[in-house]
């Protein structure tokens, strides 16, 4: 049965996944600590990558797998703030995004589709968490939905109890202020089962699986 997941979202030990100000030049804000020695090719997978096989790394391929839409947050696609500037903009990934599925953005300002040659397009759509979901069930054409972020997209489906599968990357630092993915959602964790496995790094990797009883 396909599923909604959430892989590698990077989190401080204090709970924040993003800085409060994203800008074209900072797009997580000032929580860029989060991501050091994070080597994104391999969320394609490990083969090709000149790079040890670690545990962190086996963690972070599993990012693509079976999966066959992604939602995200109007943040994750661009820094631009209340109406969208006509500016061209194509998210921050330039002409090769990496996701070669279709990508709803989470939106009140209406856009064209946006389409690239590897397969991924990106949806521009305005509705509740339970709406976006099933347009992007729709088109997964079986496979499972991520929730790539931001930490706020990601609550809204967590407080509408629409999340099946999350692996949370906890880093050892305190960020001291910026988006938590907690607020609000006091309990949630009664829904989930939770595995921790520390890597070598002191990285925490968790799996937040939902319970089958709940």
């Amino acid at each position: 049965m396909p599923r909604t997941r959430v892989h590698n979202l990077f989190l401080s030990l204090d709970g924040y996944a993003a800085g409060d100000r994203v800008t074209a030049d900072a797009p997580i804000g000032d929580a860029g600590a989060l991501f050091a020695g994070f080597d994104g090719r391999l969320i394609h997978g490990i083969g090709g990558v000149d790079a040890p096989l670690t545990l962190d790394g086996a963690l972070t391929a599993l990012w693509g797998q079976g999966i066959g839409a992604e939602i995200m947050g109007r943040r994750k696609f661009g820094p631009q703030p209340g109406d969208r500037p006509e500016d061209g903009w194509r998210g921050w990934w330039g002409d090769e995004p990496p996701f070669g599925t279709p990508v709803f953005v989470m939106t009140h300002e209406p856009r064209p589709q946006l389409d690239f040659a590897d397969g991924t397009s990106f949806r521009f759509v305005d509705g509740t968490p339970e709406e976006v979901l099933r347009l992007a069930f729709d088109a997964a054409d079986g496979g499972d939905v991520r929730l790539g972020g931001g930490p706020s997209t990601i609550r809204q489906f967590l407080r509408a109890d629409l999340v099946d599968v999350m692996h949370l990357v906890i880093k050892p630092i305190t960020l001291g202020r910026g988006v938590s993915l907690w607020d609000g959602l006091a309990g949630v964790e009664k829904r989930f089962t939770v595995e921790s496995v520390a890597s070598a790094g002191g990285v925490v990797h968790q799996f937040w699986n939902r319970r089958r009883d709940a």
